[in-house]
């Protein structure tokens, strides 16, 4: 009963946070969404993107070609994510705060020059630059809200901070029910530069974590990508890259196939084509809500039961809800209701990223925190890239997007066999 009544009175009175920590949130958790909504601005307008630029570029708009264009440009968009690990040395170097502001004022810009691509190539580099800035934005904020926040509230904050992921897929959604169906792609790519203005004034404002603060000033010089390779941090480095790489191929088969899909079914249910566009905003839109309740549930359950045993749970919802969705509903007859209802499991367990920006600063110490934060998801972002070429490859060859994406419910499968090597840190303070 005194725990109980402990516990109640700490969650009453936790540490305050003071302006430039809550000015820093919002402008990283704006920044987070920001980058949500355009990497799922590209799912939602490749059809009528490519369909359009396609013929300008030589070739025939046909399906097939359509397809296999579109996991061309979506696998070189995650190469500039992968490449995205040149922020985490930068980071440890100068800074959260600016380096973050940069990462977001490069995809913003590139975001918006996609809107003037004459042809696929031109949309090629625009979305791969675009790219480079995206996969920076997740760990500098994920490595700021850690160190930023005091430690009996920086746990939730990256519940917190993961919603603005989801939150900006909902943004995309509602965009594109309004401004996609009405002024086409090149307005949606637009959208993506223009409130990116106000989350950077907000950053370039924001004090540098005292955390960093005092590493930098004490710090020598160190190679910190040498070091979280060498022996003290190999280990956790290697599972902590093959870890998120399953996370990360999980997200590109529920979210990013989820909008083709929806327009399948609703099509094969009778819809005309805008209602069917307008079905698969909806169906996102139900995605997204179901991911950021997921995100806020994961770090109690995490500081309940702890890390590893929380990402089994997430893992394991994520392999039947994947193999739910697309290799059974996707099926069916009448397969539109339950293929959404199977949607809403999966957001929920897509939550899992959550951990990641929980669990991550944990595991590494200031000095090198960035750019191991930066490092393990670059490294899922490469592999994912290899895998997303060869699901449009098996779309193309099997003229079916359902058992590809089904598939791939495996590697959380063989996830669960690797969280066992993963440090356990609850209960832990975050290193300095």
């Amino acid at each position: 009963m005194n725990s109980l009544t402990d516990r109640a009175a700490g969650a009453r009175h936790r540490t305050p946070l003071n302006r430039s920590q809550i000015a820093g949130f919002w402008g990283a958790w704006a920044g987070w969404t920001l980058d949500g909504m355009d990497s799922f601005i590209y799912a939602l307008v490749l059809t009528p993107a490519l369909t359009e630029l396609l013929p300008n570029s030589g070739y025939a708009a046909t399906p097939a070609n359509v397809g296999l264009a579109g996991s061309i440009l979506f696998a070189l968009f995650l190469v500039g994510w992968g490449l995205s690990f040149i922020w985490g040395p930068l980071a440890d170097r100068f800074g959260r705060t600016k380096v973050l502001a940069g990462t977001i004022f490069t995809f913003a810009i590139f975001t918006g020059l996609s809107a003037t691509a004459h042809n696929v190539w031109e949309l090629g580099i625009y979305r791969f630059i675009a790219g480079v800035g995206i996969g920076g934005e997740w760990a500098l904020a994920g490595t700021y809200v850690a160190e930023a926040w005091p430690e009996d509230r920086r746990k939730m904050g990256a519940g917190y901070l993961q919603t603005g992921y989801y939150a900006g897929f909902f943004l995309a959604a509602a965009l594109n029910y309004t401004v996609g169906v009405h002024y086409g792609w090149r307005a949606m790519f637009l959208t993506g530069a223009v409130p990116v203005v106000c989350a950077i004034l907000i950053l370039l404002r924001v004090k540098e974590p005292e955390k960093w603060s005092k590493t930098e000033a004490q710090a020598t010089r160190t190679k910190p990508l040498r070091e979280i390779l060498g022996p003290a941090y190999r280990r956790r480095t290697w599972v902590a890259c093959a870890l998120l790489t399953i996370a990360i191929i999980g997200l590109w088969a529920g979210a990013v196939y989820e909008p083709s899909a929806v327009i399948q079914l609703a099509t094969r249910a009778g819809m005309a084509k805008p209602e069917a566009i307008k079905m698969a905003s909806i169906a996102t839109g139900l995605l997204s809500i179901a991911t950021i309740i997921g995100c806020l549930a994961l770090p109690p359950l995490a500081e309940r039961i702890g890390r590893k045993k929380t990402l089994a749970i997430y893992f394991a919802g994520m392999a039947v809800s994947i193999v739910g969705a697309f290799g059974w509903a996707f099926y069916l007859p009448n397969g539109l209701a339950p293929f959404i209802a199977w949607l809403v499991v999966l957001g929920f367990f897509g939550g899992n990223f959550a951990l990641f920006s929980l669990w991550l600063p944990e595991q590494f110490e200031t000095r090198v925190r960035a750019t191991a934060f930066a490092f393990c998801t670059s490294f899922g972002r490469f592999v994912g890239a290899g895998v997303n070429f060869l699901l449009g490859a098996a779309v193309l060859n099997m003229h079916t997007l359902g058992v590809p994406v089904a598939i791939t419910a495996v590697v959380f499968v063989i996830g669960l066999f690797i969280i066992p090597f993963a440090p356990e840190t609850k209960g832990e303070v975050l290193p300095q």
